[in-house]
């Protein structure tokens, strides 16, 4: 459906503010609508990563051969989730321009016979239907969520965050989709972080008893360390009931000036919305941070088929020849 500047006014806010830990009251009910559609917010300034964001949105950052944004939508292809929505911010047109055909270069590969080539550049244009929104106003990852309220429509739709890559091997989307198909309501992903960690995620309080996939009782924001109700910190994968509009256009700024999706998860947990949370134990790769970005770059490279022989090679070399920490060199 299309989506429209009325769509993504938010109503002026009002109500919950940051860092409540609240409990479950309702038992879960499960989902009788399928989950679809994907959203993924892609209007950060990527400071971190300046200069080279002055040009490049961050999402474009390559990790080995492909930009970062491009392993996030084939996920969301995998688990079936056709249709992404991108919710972008100036001077990202760039994104557009890459899941976009370009006719001159195709043909100048087909005159080549580079069918490799060729091949790669269709699967970025082919994995998903994609389709785009501007946010306007960066006003946090909760209210960059609400621009997707006419696209989503009243069914359940998974928010993918594109600093997290989930490694392909390891199915976590698809086993969040199962949980919200069986218990309705929300679902997020969590990793147990540590508690010294913790104060710079949202944490979760959960019921005792669960293993792999838990009931959430309570969130909050970024908590101090010996606030936190648990190690348990919410990354970048969610997926969501679309009662979660509604409290959004509700949630007021809460840390950091913006409106939390944290704080709006809390405050279904509060209304009685089953929340779950489905503990995750595999390959996550961090492209949002410098050195977790050069960490992802070396360990997706090293297992690729065609780089990853030479590459451990010449890795190992480079790194018998490293001087040993501390030591200065002659």
């Amino acid at each position: 459906c299309p989506v429209t500047a009325a769509d993504r006014r938010p109503r002026a806010p009002r109500g919950a503010g940051p860092g409540r830990v609240t409990r479950l009251a309702r038992m879960p009910t499960p989902s009788a609508r399928p989950t679809r559609k994907a959203v993924i917010p892609v209007a950060g300034m990527g400071t971190r990563f300046l200069p080279a964001t002055k040009a490049v949105p961050k999402e474009l950052l390559p990790v080995v051969d492909r930009p970062a944004l491009q392993y996030i939508v084939e996920e969301a292809a995998r688990a079936a989730l056709g249709e992404v929505l991108m919710v972008t911010g100036r001077n990202k047109a760039a994104i557009e321009d890459f899941f976009d055909r370009v006719p001159e270069l195709e043909t100048a590969l087909e005159k080549k016979g580079d069918a490799a080539r060729l091949e790669a550049v269709h699967a970025s244009t082919e994995v998903a239907q994609v389709h785009f929104v501007r946010q306007g106003e960066a006003r946090g990852l909760g209210h960059a969520v609400l621009q997707a309220a006419a696209f989503v429509g009243d069914e359940p739709f998974a928010v993918l965050l594109g600093d997290d890559i989930i490694d392909a091997r390891d199915h976590l989307l698809e086993q969040m989709l199962q949980v919200q198909a069986e218990h309705g309501g929300s679902v997020v992903a969590l990793l147990d972080v540590g508690r010294e960690n913790i104060d710079k995620y949202g944490a979760v309080a959960v019921e005792p008893g669960g293993t792999d996939v838990v009931a959430i009782t309570g969130l909050v924001e970024k908590p101090p360390v010996d606030e936190a109700p648990s190690s348990l910190a919410i990354i970048g994968r969610y997926v969501l009931a679309p009662e979660v509009f509604d409290v959004l256009r509700e949630t007021a700024p809460g840390r950091g000036g913006e409106i939390q999706l944290t704080d709006a998860l809390a405050t279904l947990v509060e209304r009685g919305e089953p929340v779950h949370g489905v503990v995750f134990s595999g390959r996550r790769y961090d492209t949002g941070d410098r050195l977790d970005y050069l960490k992802a770059v070396v360990q997706l490279a090293s297992e690729r088929d065609d780089l990853g022989p030479g590459f451990r090679a010449w890795l190992a070399e480079f790194v018998a020849d490293l001087p040993a920490a501390g030591a200065s060199e002659a």
